[in-house]
């Protein structure tokens, strides 16, 4: 005689979240796809970066108490050599925390240039690439086999700091159109999610020609050179010009005495 086996509504049940363990699983295991994360780099600079990845919308598992809802993979970090270099590593599109399905919500690109021969003469900036789930005029779309390419410009910004007026510089990155203008915004942009697996992204980053001053008003640029303004204030640092402009001297890095930057003296 066979015996049939009832379904009561706690087996059921059981049955169920097994069932939906093994869905969230065999999506975790499909979706291991990543994209790569190319960048041509100018001298004595490197790059790495963060993923920020958030919890899939399917997934029912419980992130634990207390902990925040948005993790972070940490990137390959680029070594920082003397000469224009390229960098690539990749970036997966998905993630697993606490046995919890996870996708890549944005990248945050950490720049790092060294201005100076000292550990500290350095100075970081960032670029960025969201991940889109749904189409957009400010998403850029993949073509058929070239890789997407941002293109952004760094500046070094330069100021005087301290009592004897020592030169640091500032790092600025912003992204440049399609005419190569300088825009206000970082370097980087939007990807749309489901065009990303296998695919190329590309920041071209490239150096301004002229450094500039990091405070506006605060310099004024003579046939030898930029000179610091001596203002009203009587503050250590270079201060808002007035007119008739008067100067202050500062020190070079090396300890120099200069009166004009960046040949130091006229």
């Amino acid at each position: 005689m066979m015996h049939v086996r009832r379904f009561t509504p706690q087996l059921l049940r059981v049955l169920l979240v097994s069932a939906m363990a093994v869905v969230a699983s065999g999506c975790s295991m499909a979706q291991t796809e990543s994209f790569t994360f190319q960048a041509d780099m100018p001298e004595n600079f490197s790059i790495g970066g963060i993923a920020y990845y958030k919890q899939t919308p399917w997934d029912m598992c419980q992130i634990p108490s207390g902990e925040e809802q948005r993790f972070r993979r940490k990137l390959s970090k680029s070594e920082q050599p003397n000469t224009a270099h390229s960098v690539e590593f990749k970036v997966p599109l998905t993630d697993t925390v606490h046995g919890c399905s996870m996708v890549l919500k944005n990248v945050v690109l950490n720049i790092e240039g060294q201005w100076g021969k000292r550990e500290l003469d350095m100075d970081m900036a960032t670029a960025g690439l969201s991940i889109r789930d749904e189409p957009s005029e400010t998403v850029q779309p993949f073509s058929a086999s070239d890789p997407i390419v941002f293109q952004g410009q760094c500046q070094w910004l330069f100021r005087t700091m301290g009592p004897y007026r020592y030169i640091v510089k500032i790092l600025q990155c912003r992204g440049l159109d399609a005419n190569g203008v300088v825009q206000k915004s970082l370097a980087g942009g939007a990807l749309q999610r489901d065009q990303l697996a296998g695919k190329t992204v590309k920041l071209v980053l490239t150096m301004a020609k002229e450094e500039q001053p990091y405070f506006d008003r605060y310099w004024i640029k003579t046939s030898g050179g930029w000179k610091p303004c001596k203002g009203n204030w009587g503050r250590d640092i270079e201060e808002l010009c007035v007119t008739p402009p008067q100067f202050k001297p500062f020190k070079m890095p090396d300890g120099r005495d200069c009166t004009v930057y960046p040949n130091c003296t006229e």
